[in-house]
């Protein structure tokens, strides 16, 4: 099925999501470097651009920046006077990711963090950063429940989180999994359903990624 899952994907590219030669420059350059190949695929690059269009999103919170594709995605879908904060543990990553921005012309919209995200979260919230109308949770799937508690303090009424890879290939229903991955994203999707100020949703995805899926959460209080 992998096969028909990317023939599909291709179709849709070809006819549904524009030529960027600043998401394409950003790609080529991370998969020069030989790092992993864990960019969102374009069609959900551009469901990122959709949703924060359509929610009049101004300000975003990016957790795992790796070469700055889903960060350009989400930059250009941004207002003039909007920001992209967005938060990279590995220098080597952040560096391209400097790079791939500026050479996108939005380092005027885009504020890149170096460090482990708990720490960048936790330094935002004790300087009471304005908060965040849109966040993308696409980092380390071990925090992700840590991720959840921070990130909520950033957050207000209104404010839509996307929680990236939770279906890990079909094992998030397996209860007796010891990967660390797996146990984290079904600890922030109980996490997420446990919530009174939260309405969330998961959808499964196929493409030319594979298998897997995300979460999408209304911040309602």
């Amino acid at each position: 099925m992998q096969e028909k899952w990317t023939e599909n994907d291709l179709f849709l590219f070809q006819h549904l999501i524009p030529d960027d030669n600043d998401l394409e420059y950003a790609v080529q350059q991370s998969h020069d470097r030989q790092f992993p190949e864990h960019e969102v695929s374009k069609t959900q690059g551009m469901l990122l651009s959709l949703l924060i269009r359509m929610s009049k999103s101004k300000r975003i919170l990016e957790l795992g920046t790796l070469a700055g594709y889903s960060t350009i995605w989400m930059a250009k879908a941004i207002p003039d006077g909007g920001q992209v904060v967005s938060l990279e543990y590995e220098q080597e990553r952040f560096e391209l990711a400097s790079q791939n921005i500026r050479h996108a012309g939005l380092q005027d919209k885009v504020q890149l963090l170096c460090g482990p995200a708990v720490q960048s979260l936790q330094t935002l919230i004790d300087a009471q950063t304005e908060p965040f109308d849109f966040i993308f949770i696409d980092a380390d799937k071990p925090n992700n429940p840590l991720y959840l508690k921070l990130c909520l303090q950033l957050s207000h009424p209104g404010t839509v989180i996307f929680g990236d890879n939770v279906i890990r290939d079909g094992e998030l229903c397996n209860a007796n999994s010891e990967d660390p991955k797996v146990k984290g994203v079904r600890q922030f999707i109980e996490d997420l359903g446990l919530s009174d100020r939260l309405d969330s949703t998961g959808l499964q995805t196929v493409g030319i990624k594979g298998y897997d899926g995300f979460t999408l959460t209304f911040v309602k209080a």
